[in-house]
């Protein structure tokens, strides 16, 4: 059976490939990103991937594409926005962005496949894009961790609050 490729749901033009970047976010030792993201998607979509340190991921123009890794070699796309602007800052949010509406309704859904070799999280669509293989497109926008049964139950305070926070109905509130 042949493989599904995330361009084959994207079909990002052949002649903006080059213009196009990844990140990928991963938890850092400090915070998890999914754990923040299950509370709420801005802080994933803004805060993580539009952060500026010492190296910048994107340029003025570039099409960005937010990978976050769920487990297993799995990564959740959360949004895809265009680069309209570079701010020269630090240990900030470091770029201007719009997001890419056309591929709305793969935010959040679109689960993908791929095992991560390098450090750098920042990479080119192109050297990736035959690697991102597409399993599956969630029903819904993932909102974190399913009810796994009451005999089951073992979550964080902050998972909770999350769960709650979220108004998660599928056995999580009776």
């Amino acid at each position: 059976m042949k493989k599904i490729l995330i361009n084959d749901l994207l079909r990002i033009p052949d002649s903006e490939i080059p213009n196009v970047r990844i990140k990928l976010n991963i938890d850092n030792g400090y915070t998890d990103p999914l754990e923040e993201y299950k509370a709420n998607p801005d802080l994933v979509n803004i805060n993580w991937f539009l952060w500026h340190n010492k190296r910048r991921y994107f340029h003025a123009g570039n099409i960005a594409i937010c990978l976050l890794y769920l487990y297993n070699d799995e990564w959740l796309l959360t949004t895809i926005k265009r680069i309209t602007k570079e701010l020269d800052v630090t240990d900030k949010i470091g770029y201007e962005a719009e997001e890419k509406t056309e591929y709305g309704n793969y935010f959040g859904r679109l689960v993908i496949k791929f095992h991560n070799t390098e450090r750098s999280m920042g990479r080119t669509y192109e050297s990736l894009m035959n690697d991102l293989e597409v399993l599956k497109v969630l029903e819904s926008t993932y909102d974190g961790d399913d009810f796994p049964g009451y005999e089951n139950i073992r979550v964080s305070y902050s998972q909770l609050k999350t769960i709650i926070d979220r108004k998660k109905v599928d056995g999580w509130q009776r």
